[in-house]
């Protein structure tokens, strides 16, 4: 069963898929939002990959080399043995900042005997709009394509040019290295010179690594998945992608398909808040930035999402020449929900601001500026909380009151409060009291349903929602109170399906929801740990981890009945909730040795 069996490579400012067989098979240059240069994911034929061919005698592993973010294939027959090292160039330069360009760079390593090998190399330029031609010059292989847009890409290798591009056998005698770059080199590179890029990329990714605290319990699910996250940000302007990939469907053959390739408010902020409680303070410090650059007029209402570049407009089109994953039409790219209103994020946002001002509030750059937006938000909120909107889930048809988003105007006024206080700045504190207090009670008055006996997904609604679960995270109720836990009691039996969670089952606008949302499993998990079923819910988590693909990594989505991986690619919502859940079951574990030493 194929499983999104793919590695992520990146630098920070873009991304690549490579395959468990060692075919590039995603990657878009020079961001990650540019059009796709391999789109092999999203059309057999079509997208153009660059594969790595061997005969059927060759066994085939994959890995990570550990802590980093370098990926390792290795290909063994008897004696004949070598292994690519796939990786994004980025380290720091001497001068400051980050070598980060737009290439990626196979590093071939012979390890023993005389193994050989074909090269697929297929290029297709712009999302394979138009045709791609390749031709062999002195220094170097270029691809370009002259359809709507003029495009080109260059290769540098250490191998035969033409034998490389015409996939001729190439025996493997010693080290080589095959990069594909968006730009011209202005210095052919070499074998000596691209192994330093190798090392350099690694020595990086084990010195960030190394910030993140070591845990007793899943430390190397809590380290692959905060590796993870990093590659999803964007280094330029402190951005943070949701996923990777495009079009990536929730189910096979339906319509679900949607361009994941932005920064959206809500996933961000929550990949923030995860990534600077393990101590990486600067994707926080950059994201706040981002942020702050987003809002330069006080009156300045957040979009729900931007562009990584802090495009305001992302127009939503269909590339129907591509046939999709698994034939799952329509492949599109930019996004429609950019419009929508949620009201969701100014909590969300909120949230985030008073941790990193509780954390850091002596070496916050920007607290002036934050202080002004945490004002801003508070008389958006306190104008626009009682409106309806599309909530979390983006329905795209009617508007409602969903008690999520109003759980989260209620946690943007709360944390307002605790910022001012930080701040000593307290003249509103008497009228913001007032209005969360307000809004507080409008929840429990009007998203309890004694019938349901829960908190259900809107207003004067007997359907229940995942997100509701997240009342206790963000503090509006204690996770021992009765009413939450009926509520967790009830979406277990209304939502679970052998441990996995619907996000909700009610219609919306493409009909039932037929697949399991793994960020709700993972927030259920840690519901049943919360109300203290720990037992239960460490059962289910262990499980969970087992539908993870070879390396650990997780899209959107897991189908019910198969336990396929679906949806965008890897996704930060579930690399981030897998952490929260992780961290609770290892701080479990230190709490029990302290009582254990107390024994004794």
């Amino acid at each position: 069963m194929d499983n999104l069996d793919y590695g992520i490579i990146g630098n920070c400012r873009s991304a690549a898929l490579i395959s468990k067989t060692g075919s590039l098979d995603w990657c878009c240059l020079p961001e990650f939002d540019s059009s796709s240069v391999f789109a092999k994911l999203l059309d057999d034929s079509k997208g153009g990959s660059f594969e790595i061919l061997v005969d059927e005698g060759y066994t085939i592993k994959q890995r990570y080399k550990k802590h980093t973010a370098v990926l390792i294939t290795h290909f063994s027959k008897g004696k004949d043995v070598f292994e690519i090292r796939d990786f994004m160039p980025r380290y720091r330069k001497e001068g400051g900042g980050y070598n980060s360009p737009p290439e990626v760079v196979r590093y071939f390593k012979h390890v023993s005997g005389k193994p050989s090998f074909r090269i697929k190399y297929d290029p297709r330029l712009e999302y394979a709009m138009g045709k791609t031609e390749t031709y062999v010059k002195k220094n170097f292989v270029a691809s370009l394509t002259h359809g709507e847009k003029y495009d080109t890409i260059f290769l540098y290798t250490s191998f035969n040019k033409n034998a490389l591009v015409e996939g001729r056998e190439i025996e493997l005698r010693q080290d080589g290295y095959v990069l594909i770059g968006y730009n011209e080199k202005i210095f052919v590179p070499t074998v000596r010179k691209i192994y330093t890029e190798l090392e350099r990329t690694k020595v990086y990714w084990l010195n960030w690594s190394s910030k993140t605290p070591t845990y007793k319990k899943y430390n190397a699910q809590i380290s692959r998945s905060a590796i993870t996250l990093k590659l999803l940000s964007y280094d330029r302007t402190g951005a943070v992608l949701a996923a990777a990939t495009t079009s990536l469907p929730e189910t096979i053959g339906e319509v679900r398909n949607w361009d994941y390739r932005f920064c959206w408010i809500r996933d961000a902020s929550m990949v923030i808040k995860v990534i600077g409680d393990l101590g990486h303070k600067n994707v926080a410090r950059r994201y706040l930035q981002f942020i702050v650059d987003l809002m330069p007029d006080k009156d300045e209402k957040l979009q729900i999402m931007y562009g990584i570049n802090r495009e305001k407009k992302l127009t939503e089109q269909t590339l129907d020449h591509l046939e999709g994953y698994k034939g799952s039409k329509p492949v599109r790219i930019g996004n429609a929900a950019y419009k929508q209103k949620q009201n969701d994020i100014y909590g969300i946002l909120m949230d985030v601001i008073y941790e990193q001002l509780a954390k850091y509030s002596n070496d916050i750059e920007n607290g002036e500026e934050l202080w002004g937006i945490t004002k801003g938000i508070v008389w958006i909120v306190s104008n626009h909380w009682k409106e309806a909107d599309k909530g979390i889930w983006e329905f795209r048809t009617e508007d409602r009151h969903f008690t999520f988003s109003k759980v989260l105007c209620w946690v943007a006024v709360d944390r307002a409060i605790k910022v001012a206080r930080i701040l000593r700045k307290t003249t509103k504190m008497e009228k913001w009291t007032a209005l969360e207090q307000e809004i507080k009670r409008d929840i429990h008055d009007n998203a309890w349903n004694e019938e349901v006996n829960a908190f259900t997904q809107s207003y004067g609604s007997k359907d229940l929602d995942a997100s509701v679960l997240l009342m206790e995270s963000y503090g509006f109720i204690h996770a021992k109170e009765p009413k939450f836990v009926s509520t967790v009691r009830a979406i277990e039996k209304e939502l679970s399906n052998d441990g996995l969670l619907y996000r909700y089952k009610n219609e919306d606008d493409f009909g039932l929801p037929s697949s399991s949302f793994t960020i709700c499993t993972f927030w259920f998990i840690n519901s049943l740990y919360k109300i203290g079923e720990e037992e239960k819910s460490k059962e289910y988590f262990d499980r969970l981890l087992g539908y993870s693909n070879h390396l650990g990594l997780f899209s959107e989505d897991i189908d019910f009945r198969t336990k396929r991986l679906l949806g965008n690619f890897p996704q930060a919502y579930s690399h981030l909730a897998l952490i929260e859940c992780a961290i609770n079951f290892s701080r479990k574990d230190s709490e029990e040795q302290v009582l254990d030493a107390m024994r004794i």
